[in-house]
Parts: structure tokens; C-alpha cells; sequence
């Protein structure tokens, strides 16, 4: 190997190993790996988004599914090089099987793959009218009574939900729902949106008036459409809820507003759910073949039962229901949370005069914003990775390809250099008493995220004000809520004229128990995480996160969710499950997990 060149050594790898597969040679296949290898599937081999972790898992998958998915025509990606750095020679792949067409990414160590990436990319037959093969639009020719665009749009608004029954019935219109739903639509599967707010977009226009998003602009693409060059690096809240209504309408997505699910029941026999919905006041009932709760990652809203709630004088509130500053004034707040939402509520009601105190019930992982997008973002999101010739969809791929099991090994190195960087920064937190962590492994934030959903807080400044003394601290549980504040274990008395609990989300499985029944909820299990035994994700190892954008235990109930970067990434998954299921295309799932946790 040492006299071929990067392209040649793919070349061979690929060739041996797609003459093994073809051939039904599973030993011969696995021999093409090294002994601590990794291999992600994004449906392709699986029908679901699956890792195996070492020969024996890789021999296992595909003993179970190659003699129907039938890969072949194993290559170098078109128009791409493979490249040397560090022993590790990685490149961009496509293949195809019997139904679809594929694209991945390979690194191989020592001649042999370390890490395989594949992902489906189209099904045949079936492929998204884009580029050459995008609609007319005008209708050439003459004909009688020709319908118009318009008129067509019309009609399918007036039936769908109607004397149609959509296939898909997604529950919740915020950027999860909007971005499966686009996917959808390009996929020609009748769908419905079912939103509860008045307009897209509501799920951001009705949080705290202060809130942007703290991920950069190139991370938060939506599918198709990004957003302009001269869009603002991190999204004022209000902006984006103007995106997500204009992109519904010219998407031209099924979305009903001011639409709530009363209750869903699944019919094994006929292969359909039946859906009650009250949509603005008037109660509707569909029949959809799937049925996707795209509520949001966090689901819902965790509000504590402290003692003595209902004595308290003032105005309490989860931080999902902050309305912002302004009515406080004047007054004394106090927030129990030290994440995102805490900081930005605590930092907006000083900004507003108000007395603020921050309650740290627990130690928080603290990022400067520009470090983060320098060192942690910059390499795939960000201007600079754009004019380098980084595309969303190959930063996303790149991202991808890292199995989880390896991810926090790489990301722990970022978070050190982020450290040194910013230590006076620490220092000056952890001398102002605020209790900081990196992650259990000190692999920092993503990995937080993916385990937790939650940990920690972007700095967009609100830590100068908690440095300076301005953000008030406090440390511990609360014990009870009086008349004028609250009381921690310790015994510190707090003073509040308004409360906010920033204490997070519960699974969204909690959503399934409402809509469904708590029989389902257990069934399904707990919703996120990775298995990965650290606070908040409890084991066993599960390599993927939970019930996340692919099947669970429940027939034709999926959950689809997370930031925007997950929103758009994850709906092309997931999209394309639903179409081949619509199709009748044979679909045999490999890997769906034990359920460990029932939420």
C-alpha cells in the first residue's frame, strides 16, 4: 500500500468489498475492515439509522439484510478525490442496491476501512423532481378547460383532510414539522401539518422577545431553500418565525393552524391511525397510514412541584412561557436554571432593570459563542468553510460519518483548546461561585446535547453580567415556595416579585402519552440520548439516538425533532422511510433496540 496512491487504495478497498458483498461472502466482507471498525447506516443497509460497532456486529447486519438489499456498483464518488492525512485515508463513495441509489463517506486504516458512512440518497424511480427533471410550471399546448397552478393547489387544499386522507399526518408545525414536511412534498406524499399556534412560525414568536438563535446561520439551513447571504449569523427569533411562514407557503405545505390533537389510535388490521383533531373549534377526523410527532426534541415542558406554589404572591412561569422583560421593571426576579434559557431570560431582565437573582441547582458547561464557531463549527459551518468549497449537505455528511461512539474522543481535543483559550474567561466564572463542567468526559458541548439535550449555555454575554455580579447567584434546590420568593435546602431566603423556572423538557414521549396513551409511551420508551451511562442518559449503549427519525416499537409511529441542523439533515431520513413505505417498497428494519427507559 505504501507505493499506491490515496484514490488507488479506496479504489482496490471498494472493489474487494463490493465483489464480497455481491458474492454473499460475509467473512470475506468483514475481513475488509479493521478489527475495531464502525459502520453507520442511514437506511441504505438497515431501513433505519443503525451503527454497528466491530466485525461481529457488521457480520450480524449483514447476514440479516444483504440478500435483500443487494449493493453493488461500489466507486469514488463522482468529481471526487480521495485524500491522505495521518495514516487515515478517507473519501466520498456512492453505490447502489436493488431499490436505491447511495452516497457515504470511507476512512481507511492500514489498507483496510476504519469507518464506513453510507446514507440512501434517492430511491429508484421514485427520485425528487429537482434540477433537470424540476416541474414546467406552464402547461404548453392548448387543451379544454385547463386547470392553472393555482387551481390545482386549490383543489388539493379543498380534498386533502377532506374526501382525501393524507398518508402522513405530522404533529407540530415548527421546524421539524416544516422541514419533513418540504421533504415530503418533493416526494409527491400527500401530507398534512397539524399546528396548534395561528401561524408558522408561532413556536418562535411566542418565546421571550430577547431570544436569537445561538447556532450560526450556516449550521441552520432548511432543506432546498437556505438562507440568503446577507441573512444574520445568529437568527433573531421573530426573523425566523417570518422564514418558516414564508417557506410553508411557498413550499406550498398542507399546514393546518389553530389545529390540536385530541387522541390517535392505531388499527393493526387496517394499517392506519385514526386521529381526532379540533381545528378551530371544529372536529375533524383523519385516517393517515403513518403518523410522525415532530413536537420538539425537548418535548414537554418540565414544571417542578416545589411546596407552596400555590402560595406564591407573584408571577411564576416556565421559561417556555416567558413572555420577556418588559412587564418586571423595577421588580426582583429569580430563575431556577443555569442553561441557555436561564442566561438569556437573566441577562434580557437585567438589560430591563431588573433585580435578578440565577439559581444553579447544578454545574452548567459554559462556551464562548465566536470560540465555539471558531474552533468547534468553523471547519464545515461557517463563511470560511463555505469558500473553501463546503456545501451543507457534504458538512452534514462529514459530521455524520463520526460514529457517536467515537465522536466524544474527537471532540475532546476542540474543548481543550477552547479552555485555553478562554481561561481567564473561567477563571473569572469560577471566582464569581459559578459551578462549570465540561461534559463527563470533557468532550463539551455536542456531546452534552446529544446524551442530555440540554447542560449548558452558548455565552452571548449574559457571564460578564454573572462575573460582574450583576446576574445575582445562587446554588442549590429549592425547598419551597412562599408568599414573597422562594426558600433553597440551605436555607437562603429569596426574595421575588416573578419566578421562572427554566428546569427544562421531558421526553417526547410524554407527547405519545397524551395524544396516544401511556401503554404506547411505554412501549416506545424514552426519546433521545445515546445510551451513553453520563448524567441524564442512562445505559445500555445504544449508539443512536433513541426512537429519534426512524421506526420504533410502535407500528407506523415515528418521532422526528432536534435543533435545525438535526431538523433538516434528519428529515431527508426520514422522508424517504415514508415514501418507500408508501410504495410498498419491502422494508426490513435491522436493529430497532430493547426499550431501557420509559422516559
Amino acid at each position: 500500500m505504501l507505493d499506491t496512491t490515496a484514490q488507488e487504495a479506496v479504489t482496490q478497498t471498494l472493489t474487494e468489498f463490493g465483489a464480497a458483498l455481491e458474492e454473499g461472502d460475509i467473512d470475506r466482507a468483514t475481513a475488509c475492515f479493521v478489527e475495531d471498525c464502525y459502520w453507520r447506516d442511514l437506511v441504505t443497509f438497515t431501513w433505519n439509522l443503525a451503527t454497528c460497532e466491530g466485525r461481529d456486529e457488521i457480520a450480524d447486519m449483514l447476514g440479516a439484510q444483504l440478500s435483500s438489499i443487494k449493493p453493488r456498483d461500489w466507486r469514488v464518488a463522482e468529481g471526487e478525490v480521495a485524500t491522505e492525512e495521518g495514516g487515515i485515508t478517507t473519501a466520498w463513495i456512492q453505490f447502489e442496491t436493488d431499490v436505491a441509489r447511495g452516497y457515504g463517506l470511507i476512512r481507511l486504516r492500514d489498507g483496510r476501512i476504519w469507518t464506513l458512512l453510507t446514507t440512501l440518497v434517492e430511491l429508484k424511480g421514485h427520485e425528487e423532481p429537482l434540477g433537470f427533471a424540476r416541474p414546467l410550471g406552464a402547461k404548453h399546448g392548448a387543451a379544454k378547460n385547463q386547470p392553472t397552478w393555482k387551481e390545482d393547489r386549490e383543489r388539493e387544499l379543498a380534498t386533502l383532510g377532506h374526501t382525501e386522507q393524507p398518508y402522513v399526518l405530522i404533529v407540530g408545525g415548527g421546524q421539524g414539522g416544516i422541514a419533513l414536511g418540504a421533504r415530503l412534498r418533493q416526494l409527491g406524499v400527500p401530507t398534512i401539518i397539524a399546528e396548534k399556534n395561528d401561524r408558522p412560525g408561532d413556536s418562535w414568536r411566542n418565546r421571550y422577545k430577547s431570544l436569537a438563535l445561538h447556532d450560526p446561520v450556516w449550521y441552520d439551513h432548511f432543506p432546498y431553500l437556505p438562507f440568503p447571504p446577507n441573512w444574520p449569523v445568529f437568527t433573531p427569533k421573530d426573523k425566523l418565525g417570518d422564514w418558516m411562514e414564508m417557506y410553508t407557503n411557498i413550499m406550498e405545505l398542507n399546514y393546518w393552524t389553530r389545529t390540536t390533537c385530541k387522541s390517535a389510535t392505531y388499527d393493526d388490521a387496517a394499517g392506519e391511525w385514526t386521529v381526532v383533531l379540533d381545528r378551530e373549534g371544529e372536529e375533524v377526523t383523519l385516517r393517515p397510514k403513518q403518523l410522525v410527532l415532530a413536537t420538539g426534541m425537548s418535548g414537554k415542558p418540565n414544571l417542578p412541584d416545589f411546596p407552596g406554589m400555590d402560595r406564591f404572591e407573584g408571577d411564576q412561569h416556565h421559561s417556555s412561557k416567558h413572555p420577556g422583560p418588559d412587564p418586571y421593571r423595577g421588580m426582583k426576579a429569580v430563575v431556577v436554571g443555569s442553561n441557555n434559557s436561564a442566561h438569556d431570560i437573566c441577562a434580557a431582565l437585567w438589560e430591563n432593570d431588573v433585580d435578578v437573582t440565577m439559581v444553579q441547582r447544578s454545574s452548567t458547561h459554559i462556551v464562548k459563542s465566536d470560540t465555539l464557531m471558531e474552533i468547534g463549527l468553523g471547519a464545515l459551518y461557517s463563511e470560511e468553510a463555505v469558500r473553501g468549497g463546503m456545501t451543507t449537505e457534504k458538512a452534514d455528511l462529514t459530521f455524520a460519518s463520526v460514529p457517536y461512539a467515537l465522536l466524544a474522543g474527537f471532540q475532546i481535543p476542540l474543548y481543550e483548546q477552547m479552555a485555553e483559550r478562554d481561561a481567564a474567561f473561567y477563571d473569572g466564572l469560577e471566582k464569581a461561585g459559578f459551578w462549570l463542567d465540561w461534559g463527563a468526559d470533557g468532550s463539551g458541548l455536542f456531546m452534552k446535547y446529544l446524551r442530555r439535550g440540554g447542560g449548558y449555555y452558548i455565552d452571548v454575554g449574559a457571564c460578564q453580567l454573572v462575573i460582574d455580579g450583576k446576574i445575582k447567584l445562587a446554588h442549590g434546590n429549592v425547598a419551597e415556595v412562599v408568599a414573597d420568593g422562594l426558600v433553597l435546602e440551605e436555607g437562603t431566603h429569596l426574595e421575588a416579585d416573578l419566578i421562572v423556572y427554566a428546569t427544562g423538557y421531558g421526553s417526547m414521549n410524554g407527547w405519545a402519552a397524551d395524544l396516544i396513551g401511556q401503554e404506547v409511551a411505554d412501549k416506545v420508551g424514552k426519546c433521545w440520548g445515546l445510551g451513553s451511562d453520563t448524567p441524564k442518559d442512562p445505559g445500555p449503549w445504544v449508539g443512536e439516538e433513541r426512537n429519534m427519525w426512524k421506526p420504533t416499537r410502535q407500528q407506523a409511529l415515528w418521532f422526528h425533532g432536534g435543533n435545525l441542523h438535526q431538523s433538516r439533515h434528519y428529515s431527508q431520513f426520514l422522508s424517504l422511510q415514508l415514501k418507500a413505505r408508501m410504495e410498498g417498497i419491502d422494508t426490513p428494519v435491522y436493529g430497532i433496540p430493547e426499550t431501557h427507559h420509559l422516559g
